[in-house]
Formats: structure tokens, sequence, C-alpha cells
């Protein structure tokens, strides 16, 4: 098979492999959500993952058991290797299988291999001849003039799909570091505080054996005390300040691609940047509840 018959299945079954991701999603939330990695409608782990079961295993069609079997092992590796990849070269795990039973990383699972097998057997025995008999009526120039223009489109999409991951990751890095600063401005605070009610304290007491009945001077003193705290306290708060808004507008200003990406893919974690996909994930929530 040449490679406009393997451009041509892959988008066909990466197209409809998005439509029961998005039909699955819209009956478990029900809402239309975007499952795919990429914005266009498309998921190509399900094109490649049929093109690979229809051209290498030709040769077991004949028997469904073994049909079955080697399409379960083979789409399984496929998902397998594809959720590691993703995670070494993003960083985050896009699908999380941990709580099924005998799961592989997390990355894949038994009770899926199994329905992925049954699919298979599935398109191979009665879909795929349909497939290939209506792809046939396609005149082959305007076939390739097809392919290509929907390769270009999908390249184009994953560089915009990878750029929104990259910077997303950059703003998770950022949001960590301003909320460490917090912690640390937090903790600081409190001990300044605590310094200088004790300090006020010492001074009242070396000032009381000092200066006994010298009333008014205490006044002044202790009015000057305490507009020098009230400062102190306005000039802490304006930092306060500055670093929670910087840390909002980090959280609330995803992007598009962004935020779609926090949306289709729920069980999304960050192996490096945990706290604060979590602190994403959980604005993204309810900005879409105030919404409804």
């Amino acid at each position: 098979m040449g490679i406009c018959e393997i451009l041509a299945y892959f988008f066909v079954y990466g197209v409809l492999g998005w439509c029961v991701e998005v039909a699955f999603a819209a009956v478990k939330e029900g809402r239309f959500v975007n499952r795919g990695f990429l914005n266009g409608p498309i998921c190509p782990i399900y094109g490649v993952g049929v093109v690979s079961v229809i051209f290498s295993l030709q040769g077991f069609s004949e028997s469904l058991v073994i049909l079955y079997l080697a399409s379960a092992v083979l789409v399984t590796f496929i998902e397998w290797l594809t959720g590691y990849v993703m995670d070494r070269i993003f960083h985050q795990k896009w699908w999380d299988y941990s709580g099924q039973p005998l799961n592989i990383g997390g990355y894949v699972c038994l009770p899926f291999s199994l329905i992925w097998g049954v699919f298979c057997v599935f398109i191979v025995k009665c879909f795929q001849p349909l497939v290939a008999h209506l792809i046939g009526y396609i005149p082959h120039i305007a076939e390739i003039v097809i392919l290509v223009i929907l390769s270009i489109a999908m390249i184009a999409d994953l560089y915009v799909t990878a750029s929104a991951i990259l910077k997303l990751n950059k703003r998770l890095e950022a949001m960590e570091k301003i909320a460490a600063e917090l912690r640390e401005f937090s903790d600081r605070m409190g001990e300044n505080i605590y310094e200088n009610v004790k300090d006020g304290m010492e001074k009242e007491e070396q000032l009381k054996s000092k200066v006994a009945g010298m009333k008014e001077v205490r006044k002044e003193l202790r009015a000057e005390y305490s507009a020098g705290k009230e400062e102190w306290y306005k000039s802490q708060q304006q930092k306060l300040d500055e670093l929670k808004g910087r840390y909002d507008s980090l959280v609330n200003e995803l992007g598009s691609v962004g935020e779609r990406l926090v949306k289709a893919f729920p069980n999304m974690e960050s192996r490096i940047h945990k706290d604060a996909l979590r602190e994403v994930k959980k604005r993204v929530a309810m900005r879409r509840n105030k919404r409804k």
C-alpha cells in the first residue's frame, strides 16, 4: 500500500476516533468537550493505532482470536509509548489509568486493552472494507490535494498546540515561584510582627521604669511607634497584593489553547508543577461553573 492510502486511513480513523472521544465526553459530562490533543477534529493516536493494525496484522485476519490478541497488544503498546513519550517531552501525564486494575504506569490498563481489541477486530473485519471502497471513489489527484492540505493543517496545529503547552509549563513554573515567594513573605511577615510586638513591649517596660509619671511623653512615643507600624503594614500589604495579582494573572490568562487542553484532559497531571496545575484546573472549573 502506498503513502496516500496510509495517510487517507490515518485521517479517516483519526477523525472517527475524535468523534468517539467527543461522544464519550458528552455522555459523561453532559456537554461538548474537544477531547483531542490538537485543536482540530482529529485524534492522531487513533489514526496511528488503526493504521498499524490494518497494515501489520493483515496476515492474521482469518483467525479472530489471533487478530483480537495481536490487536490488543499492538494498540496497547502504541498507547503506552504515546503516553510515555508525551510525558517525557511535556512533563505531563495526559491520561491516567492508575485507578484501573492491571495498569502500567497509568498509561495503559487491561480493561481498555481488551476493549481496543474488540474495536480493532470490528474495524478490520467489518468497517475497513467499507472505508477502502469509499476512498476508492475519490480521484487520485483530488486525493493527493486533500491529503496535502490536511497534512499541512495538522502540522500547523501540532506546532500551535506544542507551543501552547510549552507556554503553559512556563506559566506553571512562574506560578510556583510566586507561590514560594508568598509563603516566604508570609513567614517573614509573621516573624516581623512577632519581633515588633516583642520590641514594643520591651520598650514600654523600659519607658515605665525610666520615665514613670511622664504620661505625655509615653503617649507621644506610643503614637510614633503605632504610626511606624501602620506604615510598615501598608508597605507589606502592597507587596502582598502585587504578588497575588501576578499569581492571579498567570492563572486566569491561560490562552484559548491552554484552557482547552485543561478542559479536554481533566485527569492531566504535571510531574514537575503538580500544585500549580491543580490550581489552574480548579480555576478553570470555577469559571466553567459560573457560565452555567
